[in-house]
C-alpha cells in the first residue's frame, strides 16, 4: 500500500493548490465552457482523441475565448486571430512564458530545451543562436543543402516509391542535421534519424494538454514507482536517457570534427568557434542546436507527406501547378528556391498545404503571469492559454469550404488570410524556423511536382481513394495512404537521375 507519508504528501500539496486558487477567486466571470465538477472541474470533459475539434465545438457554443478548469488550474483556448494576437502579440510580455510542468522539466529530462524554457536570458540566447543560423538572411548559405537533400529525396522515391514516408522522414531530418551539426545523414535507418524520430514522439505526449496528471497535481511526482498509475514514471526515466543522447552525441560528433579539421559549416561549429567558451556557453549551444531539430524536423514532415496526400485527391491543382512549373521553370533543370518569385500559383499550393494539413492544431503552453481582463473576462494569473489553430485555419467564415484543397483561395484580388500568420506561432513565441519550413516545404513541393505524376493507387483495377485523417497527437500527420508516384516522362526521370 502507499505509505501515509507520501499519501500526506500528495494530499497536502493537492490541498493546498486548490485552496489557493480558490482565495485567488474574482467576482469577474472567467472565459465560459462546458459546466463542470467540484473539486475535479472539467476533467470529465477533456477530450482523449482530436481535442481541437473539441474545442472548435466549444468556440462555437460559447464564442471566440472559451475556457475549462482541472483541479482549479484554469485552461483557456483562444479560438480566433484577433484573441491570438491581442494577447500573444500584443500583450506579449504578460503572456509568452511558459510553465514549469513537471513532467516534462523534472522527470523526463526537457527542462533545457527551448520549447518548454520561460522567458528570460536563456530562452533569449537559444533564440539568438537559432536566428543567426535560419534566420531569413542567414538561410540562404543552407539553400543549396536544402536543394541536394531534396535531390536525393527524388532518386529514393523514384526507387521504392512505396516507401514514401521513410524518404519524407530521412530527407527532414537531413536538412535539419546538415544545419544544426553538420551531419550528413546515412540513406536507410541513420541512427541519428532514428534516435530523434522517438525523441519527437515523446515530446508530442509532452506538450499535448492535459496528458500527464502530474502537470496539474505536482505532488504526485513523489508517487513510488510501483505505485499503480505510476507508468508515467518509466514513461520519463526514458525521455531523460533519450534526450540525454540526442544533445550529447550529435554535439560530441561536430567536436570530433572540429579537432580533425574537416567540420563543414553549421551552427553548432559555428558557435563552438568563438573564443573562450565557458561551460554554460557551450550547455547553450548544444541545447540550441538540439532545439532546432525537435522544433522543426517532425513538422516538415507532416506537411511533406500531406502534400503527397492532397496531389492525390486533387489532380486539378498538381495539373496547374505543373503546367507553371514548365512555362516558368522548363523541363531542363529543376526548380530552385531562386524560382519562388515567379511561381505564384505553386508557392499558394504551398500556403494551401499548411492550412490544409494543420501540423500544430494547438499551439504550445503559454502561461498568463498576472491577472489580466480581456473582452469582460478575467484571465487569472498562472492559466494555461493555448491558440486553436485548427479553429483559425478552418474557420469557414474565413476560409469558406476549408475542408477543400484550393490554393486559388490566396489568388487574385481578394486573397484569404495568409496561414503563415497563425500556423507558426504568435508573439515572442512565434517559430524561430519559420524561414526554414517555408523553404523545405516549397523545395519538396516544387521539385517533385516537376518530375513526378502522382495519383491514386490501383488494386485489381480499382482506384484507391485514400482518406483525409491525421493522427492524434501535438504534432499531426496524414495517416498512412496508399498513392502512385511515376515519373512524368522519360526526361523526367533523366533528371532525377542526372541531378
Amino acid at each position: 500500500m502507499l505509505s501515509i507519508s507520501t499519501l500526506d504528501i500528495c494530499l497536502a500539496g493537492a490541498g493546498l493548490y486548490l485552496v489557493q486558487r480558490f482565495l485567488a477567486k474574482s467576482s469577474a466571470p472567467v472565459p465560459p465552457g462546458p459546466s463542470g465538477w467540484p473539486i475535479i472541474g472539467n476533467l470529465l470533459d477533456m477530450p482523449t482523441e482530436d481535442p481541437w475539434l473539441s474545442y472548435s465545438k466549444w468556440a462555437k457554443q460559447h464564442g471566440d475565448i472559451t475556457s475549462v478548469e482541472l483541479f482549479g488550474r484554469r485552461f483557456i483556448f483562444l479560438n480566433s486571430p484577433k484573441a491570438a494576437t491581442d494577447l500573444f502579440d500584443k500583450k506579449g510580455a504578460m503572456y509568452a512564458d511558459r510553465p514549469h510542468l513537471t513532467m516534462a522539466c523534472d522527470l523526463s529530462g526537457w527542462a533545457d530545451g527551448l520549447i518548454f524554457l520561460s522567458s528570460g536570458d536563456k530562452f533569449r540566447r537559444y533564440r539568438k543562436n537559432i536566428s543567426r543560423m535560419i534566420g531569413k538572411g542567414p538561410l540562404r548559405a543552407f539553400h543549396s543543402a536544402e536543394e541536394i537533400e531534396t535531390c536525393r529525396f527524388l532518386l529514393a522515391v523514384l526507387k521504392s516509391p512505396n516507401d514514401l514516408m521513410a524518404h519524407v522522414r530521412r530527407t527532414a531530418g537531413a536538412v535539419i542535421f546538415r544545419i544544426s551539426h553538420g551531419y550528413e545523414v546515412e540513406d536507410d535507418n541513420d541512427p541519428f534519424v532514428t534516435r530523434a524520430e522517438k525523441g519527437m514522439n515523446i515530446l508530442g505526449q509532452l506538450i499535448r494538454p492535459g496528458t500527464f496528471l502530474v502537470d496539474i497535481i505536482p505532488a504526485l511526482k513523489y508517487v513510488p514507482d510501483w505505485f499503480p498509475g505510476a507508468s508515467f514514471k518509466q514513461f520519463a526515466k526514458a525521455s531523460e536517457k533519450l534526450v540525454t543522447e540526442l544533445v550529447e552525441i550529435p554535439h560530441e560528433f561536430v567536436k570530433e570534427q572540429m579537432a580533425a579539421g574537416i567540420a563543414p559549416n553549421s551552427l553548432t561549429s559555428h558557435l563552438l568557434s568563438d573564443d573562450d567558451l565557458d561551460s554554460e556557453q557551450e550547455h547553450s549551444i548544444k541545447w540550441s542546436a538540439f532545439s532546432m531539430y525537435a522544433g522543426g524536423s517532425d513538422t516538415t514532415v507532416s506537411s511533406v507527406y500531406g502534400f503527397f496526400l492532397a496531389m492525390t485527391l486533387y489532380p486539378e491543382v498538381q495539373a496547374k501547378a505543373q503546367a507553371e512549373l514548365d512555362s516558368v521553370v522548363g523541363t531542363d533543370r529543376l526548380p530552385t528556391l531562386e524560382d519562388l518569385p515567379a511561381l505564384p500559383y505553386t508557392a499558394a499550393l504551398c500556403k494551401e498545404v499548411l492550412r490544409w494539413n494543420v501540423v500544430t492544431p494547438l499551439t504550445s503552453y503559454h502561461v498568463a503571469t498576472q491577472d489580466d481582463m480581456y473582452e469582460g473576462y478575467l484571465i487569472p494569473k498562472g492559466s494555461y492559454i493555448f491558440a486553436n489553430i485548427w479553429h483559425l485555419l478552418n474557420d469557414e467564415h474565413k476560409y469558406p469550404n476549408p475542408e477543400e484543397f484550393n490554393p486559388e483561395r490566396f489568388l487574385g484580388p481578394n486573397p484569404q488570410a495568409d496561414p503563415r500568420d497563425f500556423c507558426f506561432g504568435f508573439g515572442r513565441r512565434i517559430c524561430p524556423g519559420l524561414h526554414l519550413a517555408e523553404a523545405s516545404v516549397f523545395i519538396s513541393c516544387a521539385m517533385s511536382l516537376a518530375v513526378f505524376d502522382i495519383r491514386k493507387a490501383v488494386e485489381n483495377g480499382v482506384a484507391i481513394t485514400p482518406e483525409v485523417k491525421f493522427t492524434d497527437g501535438a504534432i499531426c500527420h496524414p495517416r498512412p495512404f496508399k498513392c502512385s508516384i511515376t515519373p512524368r516522362s522519360a526526361k523526367a526521370e533523366g533528371l532525377i537521375i542526372a541531378s
